[in-house]
Order: C-alpha cells, then structure tokens, then sequence
C-alpha cells in the first residue's frame, strides 16, 4: 500500500498558492482604492480652492492676484501664466519655488485674467494643477472660468 502524505502536501501547497494568490489581489485593490481617494481628496480641494478664487475675483471688480493672495492668505508671484500659489503634498501654502525635488507632491493654484471678446464683459480663469511626485508630469485637476460684468464709469 502506497502512503498518501504526497497526495496530502500536494494539496496543501495548492490551498497555499490559492490563497497567496487572493491575498495578492486584495492587496492591490487596497492601493489602488487608497490611490483614488487620494485623488478623490485632491480634486474635491481643488473645486474648493478655484470656486473661492473665482468668487473672490467677482467681488473684488476682477483683480485675480488679489483675489488669490485673499484666499490663499499668502504673497503671491507672477510667472507670465497669472498669478500663483503653490501647495506641498498636505495642501500647506509653500513659497513659490522653481526647484522641484521629485518624490514629493506639489500642486499649483493660478488665477489669471482672459481676453472675453465682448466690450464691458471681463472673464478670468482659475485654476489647480498637479506635479506628479516620480517624473514631474502637470495635471491639470480642476479649472473654471468666471465672468462679470465691468462696472460702467458713466452709469
């Protein structure tokens, strides 16, 4: 009579390589759900940021700078794009700085007025983009457009 211990550790090895298999998959789908809502968080502060900007730039007769700066609480710099304000991976206000360290998040909220083709209507756009942390690569996650009307000196 043959002994059946090679039938019973082929088996075992099999449930082993099942279940490796399921915890593998779990795994992935842990990072990737962890990965969307990181991405999820970005653009919900992003619509935020930019629907604020965009509502401080109308109150303020369309000074897109200083509608920025107000909301942003921070000095702002000019780069020929608009008005900028720069964010680190947590959403902390940073100074604008060139010097990008790959390995790390950072995230841009510019506001700049556009050309509206129409006489006595004004329209800026506001907008947040990403630097991705492993190549540097510029995302744009959310913008918008905001228009008004300019406020006749003669009426």
């Amino acid at each position: 009579m043959k002994s059946k211990a090679p039938l019973a550790m082929m088996e075992q090895m099999v449930m082993l390589l099942v279940f490796a298999l399921a915890a593998a998959l779990c795994l992935q789908a842990f990072v990737s759900s962890d990965q969307m809502s990181k991405g999820s968080e970005a653009k919900d502060r992003a619509v935020l940021l930019c629907q604020n900007v965009a509502e401080a730039i109308r109150s303020n007769g369309g000074d897109a700078g200083e509608a920025l700066r107000t909301v942003t609480g921070q000095s702002l710099t000019t780069d020929g794009h608009g008005f900028l304000a720069q964010f680190d991976e947590n959403w902390n206000l940073m100074e604008v700085d060139d010097s990008f360290s790959f390995g790390r998040q950072y995230y841009f909220a510019r506001a700049n007025e556009i050309d509206s083709a129409v006489p006595g209507l004004r329209k800026a756009e506001v907008y947040v983009e990403s630097v991705a942390p492993s190549d540097g690569e510029v995302t744009r996650i959310f913008q918008l457009e905001v228009a008004w009307q300019e406020v006749s000196a003669h009426g």
